[in-house]
């Protein structure tokens, strides 16, 4: 059995609408806190899959979060010897960073639906099933980061250029959140309202209006997004 690991900063950010592909594809999931003492005993050379999930710090906070540099040091490991990883949102931040682009706070708070530019490389990456203006995905995030050296870009947005990119064969950092379910957006909902009520021109009902709107779609293309990516990395996993 394949088995992959989430490492998890909040608990409702969790794989969503990839927690079924894993297990359809045979893989046991694994999800370890961060603040966890297991973070420092895994081993990212042994691991099929690393996925590291959002949450509400930076990836850069390690004074106030020394867990982060666990995490950085788990991703040089893994990155370095080029295993598939995936990052979605801090987890793509810190990847960045762990390949040397800088990470910091954006111009605007990105909240909420919009739809994805895809560069000439997204357009043929697993993302094509995103990435047209009939698609809009979730944003949540107010840092953004460069474009780390060797890096490809596949797909920005009107506020950030650099919403995903691939490293390599196997590291692919989402800037956005293709994993949510309408289900699971709504503790979202709960667990961010203070940033929700504190951010310019986000609105709860807004929120709430779009993801029936957008949600169920983004779920469907997703599944597609996942099985082409996990097709490809299947053969560069250990367990292989």
């Amino acid at each position: 059995m394949k088995h992959a690991v989430a490492i998890r900063h909040v608990a409702f950010e969790d794989l969503g609408n990839l927690a079924p592909i894993l297990e359809h594809r045979g893989y046991r999931i694994d999800y370890i806190d961060a603040t966890s003492s297991s973070l420092q005993e895994i081993d990212p050379l042994k691991l099929d899959l690393l996925v590291i999930l959002g949450g509400p710090i930076g990836a850069y906070d390690e004074q106030d979060y020394p867990f982060l540099l666990d995490e950085l040091r788990l991703l040089g490991i893994r990155l370095a010897a080029d295993l598939p990883t995936l990052g979605i949102c801090l987890g793509s931040q810190l990847m960045a960073r762990v390949l040397g682009a800088k990470v910091y706070p954006g111009a605007v708070k990105e909240i909420g639906w919009s739809p994805l530019s895809l560069s000439d490389a997204g357009e043929k990456s697993p993302l094509k099933h995103l990435g047209t203006r009939d698609h809009s995905v979730l944003h949540w995030h107010g840092d953004t980061f460069d474009l780390p050296p060797g890096a490809v870009n596949l797909a920005s947005t009107d506020n950030y250029v650099n919403q995903a990119f691939t490293w390599e064969k196997c590291a692919l950092g989402l800037q956005f959140h293709p994993e949510v379910t309408p289900q699971g957006l709504e503790n979202w909902f709960i667990g961010h309202a203070s940033e929700i009520s504190s951010t310019v021109d986000v609105r709860l009902d807004k929120l709430r209006a779009d993801t029936a709107l957008y949600a169920s779609r983004l779920e469907t293309q997703a599944v597609k997004v996942w099985q082409e990516w996990l097709e490809t990395m299947e053969k560069y996993m250990p367990s292989n």
